[in-house]
């Protein structure tokens, strides 16, 4: 019997298909690791740190030196609070003393005009020389009627404002030796303070006044001529510029906080 020939197997011409389906799982797997390694764990990220920062501050007997997660205290600075701004300060100081020059300098208009009183504005403030014979009697500390009249219209002027206010009473060099003035001393200490007591009378605030005399110790010019020594008797008042400092307040620490200070 004659031997049946095998059927020839036909070639499969879609083999590939069974390793581009491998190629393309391979493929996929990779994406998904490397999409998986791009999130960073928080919790593994925070261990890997905390290990390095032990590893790091590990102490000399081989122990480790505990992290401190408490957060460091802040510096607590003096609370400055001042009334104004340093600049704008200085600028109304200055505006109010040079609107108070041109209100003295009108109020003693005549008593400028002939040389008996003089305003001046320095780096101290303003300064009102007024000569004795305008205000005293010769060896007298006691305000003449005219006298009160020009030194009351001055405390209006200054009296609504808070600069401070040096009064100072000034001599010529004439010696001076009676029951109520044993010397120049008391005579120019003694004129000074009334004009003092005149400016509270008036409504200027007593904490702002002083009253100084220098007897003829501080002359302006010679006391050779009669000029020169009519000249040196006076009175001179003295508004300084100078503004109240600013508030400080300092922090105020509990028991704790002092101890370890």
């Amino acid at each position: 019997m004659a031997r049946r020939h095998q059927e020839e197997e036909h070639e499969n011409h879609e083999r590939w298909l069974v390793s581009y389906a491998d190629f393309i799982t391979l493929l996929f797997a990779f994406f998904v690791v490397m999409y998986a390694l791009s999130q960073v764990n928080t919790d593994k990220y925070k261990v890997l740190s905390d290990s390095l920062v032990s590893a790091f501050t590990k102490t000399s007997g081989g122990g480790v030196q505990p992290i401190n997660t408490k957060p460091a205290p802040l510096i607590e600075t003096p609370n400055i609070r001042p009334s104004a701004k340093p600049d704008e300060a200085k600028v109304k100081a200055k505006s109010k003393m040079r609107n108070m020059a041109s209100e003295l300098k009108e109020a003693l208009g005549p008593l400028v005009q002939n040389g008996q009183v003089r305003v001046t504005e320095g780096a101290l403030g303003i300064t009102v020389e007024i000569n004795a014979s305008v205000l005293f009697s010769p060896g007298d500390a006691r305000l003449a009627p005219e006298a009160v009249r020009a030194l009351s219209a001055v405390a209006q002027i200054i009296a609504p404002t808070d600069f401070p206010i040096i009064v100072e009473g000034h001599t010529d060099n004439t010696p001076i030796s009676t029951t109520q003035f044993p010397s120049n001393w008391e005579l120019s200490g003694v004129r000074a303070s009334s004009v003092v007591r005149l400016f509270v009378d008036n409504g200027v605030a007593a904490n702002r006044l002083t009253a100084t005399g220098y007897a003829d110790q501080r002359p302006v010019v010679d006391n050779a001529t009669v000029e020169g020594r009519g000249r040196n008797r006076r009175v001179a008042i003295t508004i300084e510029s100078r503004t109240p400092d600013a508030q400080v307040e300092l922090p105020i620490l509990n028991k704790s906080e002092a101890k370890s200070g």
